[in-house]
């Protein structure tokens, strides 16, 4: 009887540190955490990295992304309990806010050092890029400018993959542009499941003073413009496949539209469009791998 009442604060601390863990991971905004991480490496073996950079290329961003998360779940915190988001940790109490803070801390520290293991150049781009998106979390996000943390985070990363492989020449102007267009579309695509919560908390972006239409015409041509860009950035005329994405995405946009017709169901339009933006971007994305292996 003794041994079991002993172990017992063992398994509630075990518990506690479970909880704790797995508040931390979803605070940390996993799914695009995971989906930028994974399209730094596979950009970063793209451009020719051997498997070490590949590491410490998905590593910083990884921390970085972390840093990111955390971030902004902390800030929102107070928004998201007014709106009633049980899916934040933070707003839920699920793990504590000093804990958040001293995680995001920690990444950040780790997202430096592990740029460092780079170059001194390349680190500088990965810092640019982590520093923009905290300027986004706050004091950027409800302004008129919020558009343009995302445009230069995403715009640094293949600058930052880039110059991280040693010998490596300058980033080309297309490959950043390519990646800062996809950024600035992803900030309004983002935000168009999420109007009603935004406003009731008086978040006011760029995207919700454009409104639904604004930011979904917004989105859509920035991802266009990324495609195009994608696709005739690189020396030499453009593939067959380069070309069979920019009408794939013309033909996408002109489906979500034909579908998101007034039928008198609430919330057609915006959900086709925010469908078609998100399969846009994949398509943007993969070209964006590809792309660098033309640096």
């Amino acid at each position: 009887m003794a041994t079991s009442v002993a172990r017992l604060p063992g398994n509630d601390q075990t518990s506690v540190m479970s909880s704790t863990v797995l508040g931390l991971v979803r605070a940390s905004h996993p799914e695009p955490t995971a989906a930028v991480t994974t399209v730094a490496g596979l950009l970063a073996v793209g451009v020719g990295h051997p498997p070490g950079g590949v590491v410490a290329v998905a590593l910083t961003v990884a921390a970085s992304q972390f840093t990111v998360g955390w971030t902004n779940d902390l800030l929102d915190a107070d928004r998201d309990a007014a709106v009633g988001r049980t899916d934040k940790p933070v707003a839920s109490g699920t793990v504590g806010r000093r804990t958040v803070a001293v995680a995001a801390t920690l990444a950040a520290g780790a997202t430096v050092t592990l740029a460092l293991t780079t170059n001194p150049v390349a680190a500088l781009w990965a810092t640019v890029a982590l520093a923009s998106a905290l300027l986004y979390n706050w004091p950027l996000k409800s302004t008129p400018v919020s558009v343009l943390p995302y445009a230069i985070s995403f715009g640094a990363l293949p600058a930052f993959v880039v110059l991280a492989l040693p010998g490596a020449p300058p980033p080309p102007v297309w490959l950043v542009a390519a990646g800062a267009l996809i950024g600035a579309g992803a900030h309004f695509a983002n935000v168009l499941p999420d109007f009603a919560d935004d406003a009731h908390t008086g978040v006011h972006g760029l995207p919700h003073r454009l409104g639904p239409a604004g930011s979904r015409a917004a989105a859509v041509g920035l991802l266009t413009a990324a495609t195009v860009t994608l696709v005739l950035g690189p020396p030499g005329p453009p593939s067959g496949t380069g070309l069979a994405a920019v009408a794939a995405a013309v033909v996408i946009f002109l489906l979500a539209w034909y579908a998101g017709r007034p039928t008198g169901r609430a919330g057609d339009r915006p959900v086709a469009a925010f469908r078609a933006v998100m399969l846009v971007a994949l398509i943007d994305v993969v070209l964006l791998v590809t792309s660098g292996r033309l640096v």
